[in-house]
């Protein structure tokens, strides 16, 4: 049978840089998406519609695949990675690579660490070869600040002076290239980090090098953030209550993690944060 590799969350961060890198590799993609629109065309690129919360997609976007990398929205589960994982088990999927996050399954972090835990339950109960990505803080995470900086405001700081391992997604995406083509990484967690532990301060120095302008950064309170959440990104309660705790974890140092996950697969250091933020000066530059 033919490769033919199923990306979801193709118009995300990690799922469209997925996509992009299989493509290149002259690989045969079927991305799904609920917007197929927003799928830049490309050889060798099947867009599909699809949903989580639709079987008869899921079904249809399974049919024919040999592998299948898992990504889902944000927030607590919805038996979404469950549903997938049933309809690639009936297409006879044979490899199944997972998207989780860093820290799952730990108690500390709170419901944020629970969030994952039925999805990668899934895979690895599947029967089918898999491999679980569990990557630390994106760096793509300071787009969110490119507005801040344009208008020479300090960026929000929740987690204080804390560190964590901020990890370039084309990193996150190339590892997951690597496990959808190569059965050595069936039955592996790796646990994705950049080569160093940086802090928001510290990331705010580094674009404040590489843009030639001032950023500085403003702490919010566990008050100020919960406002933030709901006001600035939407968040309900619910959800706004989680990242409190997860965001109190990471500022009890839980997130000052660094792996040599990345480097084993790739064969090669990660990326630094300064390289992240050197390849993506113009995403900030176009607000300046």
């Amino acid at each position: 049978m033919d490769r033919m590799i199923l990306v979801t969350g193709a118009t995300g961060t990690t799922g469209s840089e997925v996509v992009r890198q299989l493509a290149e590799r002259g690989e045969k993609v079927r991305a799904l998406t609920r917007d197929p629109g927003k799928v830049p065309p490309a050889s060798g690129v099947e867009v599909v519609r699809g949903d989580y919360g639709d079987l008869a997609s899921l079904r249809a976007a399974t049919t024919g695949v040999t592998a299948v990398f898992l990504v889902r929205p944000p927030g607590p589960d919805e038996g979404q990675d469950a549903a997938l994982v049933a309809a690639a088990r009936e297409a006879g999927a044979e490899r199944l690579v997972k998207l989780s996050a860093i820290a799952t399954g730990e108690p500390a972090l709170g419901p944020s660490g629970q969030w994952h835990v039925p999805g990668e339950r899934a895979v690895r109960e599947s029967g089918i070869a898999w491999t679980v990505l569990r990557p630390s803080t994106f760096a793509s995470n300071s787009l969110t600040w490119a507005q801040a900086i344009g208008q020479g405001d300090p960026v929000p700081n929740f987690t204080g002076d804390a560190p964590s391992g901020v990890i370039d997604p084309r990193d996150i995406a190339e590892v997951a290239v690597r496990a959808l083509l190569d059965g050595r990484h069936a039955g592996r967690t790796y646990t994705l980090t950049g080569p160093e532990t940086i802090s928001v301060p510290e990331q705010a120095a580094v674009l404040a090098a590489v843009l030639g302008r001032p950023v500085t950064t403003r702490d919010l309170s566990p008050e100020e953030t919960r406002d933030f959440l709901r006001t600035a990104w939407g968040f309900g309660e619910e959800q706004a209550e989680a990242m409190l705790t997860g965001m109190a974890y990471v500022r009890g140092g839980g997130n000052d993690v660094v792996t040599g996950d990345v480097p084993e697969v790739l064969g090669r250091p990660a990326r630094t944060f300064r390289e992240w933020a050197e390849d993506h000066r113009e995403a900030f530059a176009a607000v300046l």
